[in-house]
């Protein structure tokens, strides 16, 4: 790890283990970029990669320089609105005489040991020792705005945070129109583009295809990051498998409007940008203040779509998740809503808790009709306070359930306000709302304004006062609508192309508040599912529900694409009844338990109902997840099969960190008449090709016969069979 500047050549580079980057200053004071990618040794020979050849009248370049110098033909680390640049950019900036055109010139540098947290944001985080920050502080000349580029690199992962921030040091008003984290310019656009796209309740299914000249974005305008796409986007050379080939990555911490946009521009190059969606956002910057953007991380591998997850996983793990929660196994959670929907008592609660304590499950959590007078979904969403119709004393039932042996938890909905609930009778005013104007109703509930602080006190004075009635020691945080008539009655005129982004900021003040008062309580996030699976809220939460279809089959090409980006660990998963709730599918127990197993594991049904034999499954799988779970939350990951899961096969496995113990599940969704589905090997990945290996059936093997060769699978009777094999160094 190192971060080097040549003062004689105006070089920068930034090396970790395995990548370097580069990029110098250009005669104009714009910033060049040269090289993201493997690590290599000698810069010299590659520093002409700033430079492109070919002009045109058409791409203005800058006065007293060579029409060579173009911002337009330029591979630059940011790009600006107006003044020369045709592409995309990263910033705008607009002055008090109406302009927006903005420049970004070199005006000084500073490289320090350590990184610094972002104000009000999530960031990553290390040890000063650990980690190298450079920061460059470049000039708009038209409004004296400064922009600071942060770059850090860390000694134990190949990967480079990059934010920016624009401050003001004039006596005007400047207006920041769009601010994005990161752009990377490539000499090249011959690359496929692989993003998560879905709906609810089929969140995060990968797509893969060549980019095409001209623009290609996906974005959010929800207030949240949403189930359609997430913010992170990965740019893989077309022969790039699962194992092999260079593959680049962008991910943002962020948990709002977002976009993420790639451009082939003329000249067949590729410039991508990640950062603040600029649809209905704008930053009031008076003198003396500054503004910050989201941190985004970039990642490189050599070794595929599946180098570039497990750098990923491992980065998010340990310098973004700062969770206690992090390296503990978690427990084993039933939640009551399959179960019993909002028709329960304590009675009920206390009955499912004893069955649960039977099997070994470790939680219980009380989902939603706790609280107020809720028993649809109708009312009651901001009353913060016990339904003692319902529960009695909850204090009580919760000594009662921990008597059992058992944890207890507890669902939220901070950010949303029934209109029948005394929150709203008392204040109208603390929603979303154009005055005036017609409102967007979704699931009978409105959205509350968490850019007021008046708005996040209030939440945080009556979620405390329910954490601290009893022991609750698991908080799931559900957010089940998106964001309309983005309107603050707080905020003046011209700052309310701010509500969206100070929205976001309340939500996490209020987990920051929460997470200050109760160090120890475990967060699980959650919008209808997965509507708001990002790096940002991982920071506060160390697992999220992946999605509210609880679906084996569906959950599959759910899990292996959010594995793109995000941990095993991080993923919320179940086993639930069947019929499913979602798709009215049938498959096997023991399905259900391998797809809940490459997640946070727990159940979604009613225990009460359960068989003597599904009963002896639960106690087998929790078993399992006990003795599993340290490979599956610490281990390497590996998508065995190309396809993220949406082929009818589908493999991967978890490795431990010495390589020592491996656990592979794989699926075949459909059987064919007479045994004639096509015989599988499985190469497994990731093991050591010297070390002598047992299965659980006591065959023998070396790590090099098992991923060279395989191990086979047997032919599947039915629909929906799976099969977890199990192996341990000997």
């Amino acid at each position: 790890m190192q971060v080097h500047f040549s003062k004689k050549r105006k070089l920068f580079r930034l090396d970790t283990e395995h990548i370097s980057y580069l990029f110098r200053i250009g005669p104009s004071g714009e910033l060049r970029h040269i090289w993201f990618g493997s690590r290599i040794d000698d810069d010299a020979i590659i520093e002409e990669f700033a430079v492109r050849r070919g002009t045109s009248s058409f791409s203005p370049h800058p006065e007293g320089l060579s029409p060579e110098d173009s911002l337009d033909l330029l591979p630059l680390e940011h790009s600006t609105y107006g003044a020369g640049d045709f592409r995309i950019t990263a910033s705008a900036l607009r002055k008090e005489n109406g302009t927006s055109v903005t420049s970004a010139v070199y005006r000084s540098h500073k490289i320090f040991k350590g990184k610094k947290k972002i104000p009000g944001l999530p960031s990553s985080f290390s040890q000063s020792k650990d980690s190298m920050t450079l920061e460059i502080t470049m000039e708009d000349g038209f409004s004296g705005a400064e922009i600071i580029l942060s770059y850090s690199v860390f000694a134990d992962s190949d990967v480079i945070a990059r934010s920016v921030r624009v401050s003001n040091p004039t006596e005007t008003v400047i207006r920041v129109e769009k601010l994005l984290s990161a752009q990377l310019d490539f000499h090249s656009a011959d690359f496929d583009v692989v993003y998560l796209k879905g709906m609810w309740a089929k969140e995060r299914q990968a797509v893969r295809h060549p980019l095409i000249p001209g623009i290609q974005s996906f974005s959010s305008s929800r207030g949240a990051t949403g189930h359609q796409y997430n913010p992170g986007i990965v740019f893989a050379e077309p022969s790039a498998s699962e194992k092999a080939g260079d593959v680049y990555g962008m991910l943002l911490l962020y948990s709002g409007n977002y976009i993420a946009e790639a451009e082939v521009d003329q000249y067949r190059t590729l410039r991508a940008l990640i950062g603040i969606n600029p649809e209905n956002f704008e930053w009031k910057l008076e003198p003396g203040e500054t503004f910050y953007a989201p941190e985004a991380l970039l990642f490189f591998s050599a070794e595929g779509l599946g180098g570039l997850s497990r750098i990923s996983h491992r980065f998010l793990i340990d310098h973004v998740i700062r969770s206690p929660w992090v390296h503990r196994e978690r427990p084993v959670l039933i939640n009551n809503w399959e179960a019993t929907y909002f028709n329960f008592d304590d009675k009920k609660i206390l009955k499912i808790a004893e069955e649960a304590s039977k099997l070994g499950i470790e939680m219980l959590v009380l989902d939603d009709g706790w609280f107020g007078e809720r028993n649809d979904d109708r009312s009651s969403l901001g009353d913060w306070f016990v339904n003692r119709k319902k529960l009695g004393n909850l204090a009580a039932l919760v000594r009662k359930i921990n008597d059992l042996g058992m944890k207890f938890g507890l669902w939220f909905e901070p950010e949303m306000v029934s209109e029948n609930s005394n929150l709203y009778r008392k204040h109208p005013d603390w929603v979303l709302c154009v005055p005036g104007g017609r409102r967007s109703i979704g699931r009978t509930q409105m959205v509350l304004d968490m850019s007021r602080r008046d708005v996040v006190d209030s939440l945080f004075r009556s979620i405390s006062s329910v954490l601290h009635s009893a022991n609750i020691e698991y908080m799931k945080w559900d957010m089940n609508r998106n964001l309309t008539e983005i309107h603050s009655r707080l905020l003046p005129p011209d700052r309310q192309k701010e509500t969206a982004h100070r929205y976001v900021l309340g939500v996490y003040e209020l987990h920051e508040r929460l997470l200050k008062a109760f160090p120890n309580l475990l967060i699980e996030s959650c919008s209808g599912g997965g509507g708001r699976f990002d790096a940002g809220m991982l920071h506060y939460a160390p697992q999220i529900w992946c999605s509210d279809n609880t679906d084996a089959l569906e959950r599959i090409s759910i899990q292996l694409g959010t594995s793109l980006f995000y941990p095993s660990s991080s993923m919320g998963a179940h086993v639930s009844v069947c019929p499913n709730h979602q798709t009215h599918r049938t498959v096997p127990f023991s399905l259900r338990g391998h797809i809940a197993l490459g997640g946070t594991f727990g159940y979604e049904l009613d225990i009460t109902r359960l068989t003597p034999d599904e009963k002896d499954l639960v106690r087998k799988q929790i078993r399992n997840y006990h003795h599993w779970n340290r490979i599956i939350r610490e281990g390497e990951f590996h998508r065995l099969t190309e396809g993220f899961g949406r082929s009818d096969f589908a493999a991967w496995c978890w490795v431990s960190p010495d390589r020592r113990e491996a656990l592979a599940a794989a699926v075949r969704k459909t059987s064919e008449p007479c045994g004639i589905n096509p015989p599988v090997h499985l190469r497994l990945r990731g093991l050591d090709p010297e070390m002598l290996y047992e299965l659980d059936d006591h065959r023998r093997a070396h790590g090099r016969t098992l991923m060279n060769a395989g191990i086979r699978i047997p032919n599947a009777e039915t629909d929906a069979s799976s099969i977890l094999i199990h192996l341990k160094a000997v």
